[in-house]
């Protein structure tokens, strides 16, 4: 059994002193327009508490493209906690830049680039980051080059979180209908190889991978219901993984990360083959869940930092960040 510790590219920087913290006041932004609004309400609430109780002046609403009034409110910082659609893809960390007000996490490219599991895939190619084989059906004719493609395979949108509308098709039918349905229905899908193994995810902190975490589930993959609702699936950190295989996750974790141009934090999604124990990416993401199901605020207790010194800490972080 490893229960081998992260091992950091540095180490990750402590909040400040009580003596030097300053009071900000920040604004936690949550709900929003996207898929995932219910988990962002969830996030966004266990962030302002936290923040409030490391003694912050804390205002959390809710904003959309056509009502950014939540910006106006006077803050030293904004702590995003949007998942998906608007407020995980670039387009509000890009007004945010336009404001000049400092925010949690990955700039508005990296943002953009990560939400987009396409754009991503590319980037991960081109830094050597090993992630499963797909194909993009972008226009009707590119659906015949499923004819060859192996199944079962993973059916997922191109640009969509917490595995909103994603299925895994069976046999060769399955995968042509599930593939046209969601090109017709989202202008464009993305098709993935199926990885027969542990799936695994990794937090990455300050430029550390913190511990590896597995996922298990009784479903047939780790799927919104998995992640959100249903209390049996299991989050273990104790794995059955040799040391050499979990250090090689962490690494391939950090080069995706870095692959991406992300900062400060995101949690990196893994897959490892069972037959040849090689270790793929399928995807990053740039905020990841605050609720009591969530997996970085998980991993992060493991290496000491409790829930609400880890928000402070992103706050602290990103502040550095930004202002570099």
């Amino acid at each position: 059994m490893s229960k081998m510790a992260a091992k950091p590219a540095h180490e990750i920087p402590s909040a400040g002193s009580e003596s030097k913290r300053k009071t900000m006041n920040i604004t936690v932004l949550a709900g929003g327009p996207g898929a995932e609004r219910d988990v962002s309400i969830q996030s966004g609430r266990a962030v302002a508490e936290a923040l409030s109780r490391r003694g912050h002046r804390v205002t959390i609403s809710d904003i959309s493209p056509d009502d950014l009034s939540a910006l106006e409110h006077p803050a030293d910082f904004v702590f995003i906690a949007l998942h998906g659609q608007f407020g995980e893809d670039g387009t509000l960390q890009a007004e945010l830049d336009r404001r000049g007000l400092p925010y949690v996490g990955c700039g508005a490219q990296a943002s953009r680039i990560a939400m987009d599991k396409v754009l991503a895939k590319r980037a991960f190619e081109e830094a050597g980051v090993p992630t499963p084989k797909y194909v993009v059906i972008e226009q009707e004719n590119d659906l015949a080059a499923l004819s060859d493609f192996p199944v079962p395979a993973v059916v997922k949108p191109a640009a969509s979180g917490s595995s909103v509308d994603t299925s895994i098709a069976r046999d060769r039918e399955a995968l042509q209908t599930k593939a046209r349905h969601l090109f017709r229905q989202d202008g464009r899908a993305l098709i993935e190889a199926y990885i027969v193994g542990p799936e695994l995810t990794v937090g990455i902190l300050g430029g550390m991978a913190l511990p590896v975490c597995e996922i298990r589930t009784r479903r047939e993959f780790y799927d919104y219901h998995a992640k959100y609702v249903d209390e049996n699936t299991q989050y273990l950190f104790d794995l059955e993984l040799s040391p050499d295989l979990v250090e090689r996750v962490q690494v391939v974790a950090l080069q995706a990360f870095r692959a991406l141009g992300c900062e400060v934090f995101s949690r990196v999604d893994v897959m490892i083959d069972r037959e040849t124990q090689r270790p793929y990416v399928l995807e990053i993401n740039t905020i990841p869940g605050f609720t009591s199901h969530s997996l970085v605020p998980k991993a992060a207790a493991r290496v000491g930092i409790e829930f609400d010194e880890l928000c402070e800490r992103l706050v602290e972080m990103s502040l550095r960040c930004r202002r570099g």
